[in-house]
């Protein structure tokens, strides 16, 4: 058998590196991925925590994929659903210690897309004075 070069073994590192990685970005999307997930949570975390402030907050969501999106955030942890009862039956979501480990990622996120907004509003703009 052949000894193993050293560029075979930097590549078997880089794989398992790069294996490690997309596990852990698919781990993350599988959790917060999708349209509405984090605009939930960055709604609550603005102060909206009943179903009907969080839904005019999330412009776009319907009813059916809120209560959706709300409970696989509670199975993973992020928020809680409080059911007070009387009359009527009061019920409020509440984000979370666990939610905060997010704060750096959406932070990311938000300089990210304005970053990208202006680059777009900008490419299109310099595309409109060519052609005139």
């Amino acid at each position: 058998m052949k000894e193993p070069t050293e560029n075979q073994i930097d590549n078997k590192a880089f794989t398992e590196e790069c294996h490690t990685i997309l596990t852990a970005v698919s781990d993350a999307l599988y959790v917060i991925g999708g349209k509405w997930k984090l605009m939930i949570i960055i709604a609550m975390a603005r102060g909206n925590k009943r179903f009907t402030e969080i839904q005019k907050q999330v412009t776009g969501i319907s009813a059916r994929v809120l209560s959706s999106e709300l409970k696989d955030l509670e199975l993973n942890g992020f928020i809680v659903k409080k059911v007070e009862n009387g009359y009527p039956v009061s019920i409020e979501y509440e984000l979370l210690p666990y939610s905060q480990t997010l704060e750096e990622l959406v932070g990311a996120m938000t300089r990210w897309g304005i970053q990208h907004r202006e680059k777009v509003k900008a490419e299109m703009g310099s595309e409109k004075s060519k052609k005139q």
